[in-house]
């Protein structure tokens, strides 16, 4: 307990109770894990400096303790030690994240009323005391590693999406999240199959089709290309490339033109016939 014993002395005139030395015992152990305190109450002062030792009047109120720290990385924390009947219930509040750790200390346990100004006799279990405060009251500041930074950065991750989800005025993210591909089983497999050939009339899966297609059913053709063009009906092109065509009128003869012995019927002139 290197340096307990000094801070003890400096402020054993303020000390009239066994809630004061426990308080004393836990403001000490903020002050080896890194913490300076800046103050007493819970508003900041114009005279508040960063000390190791406890401030004015930090003892005046028996029921209510209220100190201020600073930690390493300049966040500001807020303890509050309640006295309720043989216990102290102490609360540390990261002022920014609003995050909070609580301790419940049993004077009796630790604190010997009788030798509140004897420093080698009032306190009991002191290593006991210290490793609570360590492990319930104080957080780490060290930068977490590993699986832990890992499981803080997923969480993170998650608060931001859920924050974004619940956001109506957002625009949701067109881009695909990463992952593996999601696994579509095949429509034209059982149970999936019936009406198969609405899906692929010409049965190009191998089932059967629902269209007979002239070009591809098997029998011989003629070997006519449409997308080559018909003479005086279509030109090259008009028909893309492999499309069912259907032809209209002869293919590979020439249109035939009107025969000059043809007449015209009775009243062909009659615009009312």
């Amino acid at each position: 307990m290197a340096g307990l014993e000094v801070m003890y002395t400096c402020v054993g005139g303020s000390v009239t109770c066994p809630q004061d030395a426990v308080v004393c015992f836990v403001h000490w152990e903020m002050i080896k894990s890194g913490y300076r305190c800046i103050g007493s109450g819970d508003e900041p002062l114009g005279s508040d400096r960063r000390s190791e030792l406890l401030p004015p009047a930090w003892s005046l109120n028996k029921e209510l303790y209220s100190l201020r720290y600073e930690s390493r990385d300049g966040d500001t924390h807020l303890l509050k030690a309640i006295a309720v009947d043989n216990s102290l219930i102490f609360n540390l509040m990261n002022s920014g994240t609003q995050q909070v750790s609580d301790l419940t200390v049993n004077i009796v346990d630790h604190v010997d009323s009788d030798q509140l100004h004897t420093f080698h006799s009032v306190f009991k279990e002191a290593d006991g005391l210290a490793e609570k405060v360590k492990t319930q009251l104080l957080p780490s500041q060290d930068p977490p590693t590993g699986p832990r930074k890992r499981r803080e950065e997923e969480e993170e991750e998650e608060q931001r999406r859920r924050g974004e989800d619940s956001d109506p005025l957002r625009i949701p993210n067109r881009q695909p999240r990463q992952g593996p591909p999601p696994h579509w089983r095949d429509p034209m497999a059982p149970p999936f199959a019936v009406g198969g050939a609405d899906l692929d009339p010409f049965g190009s899966r191998g089932g059967g089709g629902m269209i007979m297609d002239p070009l591809r059913s098997g029998y011989p053709h003629s070997g006519f290309d449409p997308s080559s063009g018909i003479p005086d009906i279509l030109p090259p092109g008009a028909v893309p490339p492999g499309a069912r065509f259907d032809p209209f009128g002869p293919v590979g003869r020439p249109r035939p033109r009107p025969d000059p012995d043809h007449m015209p019927p009775p009243g062909y002139d009659d615009m009312f016939m």
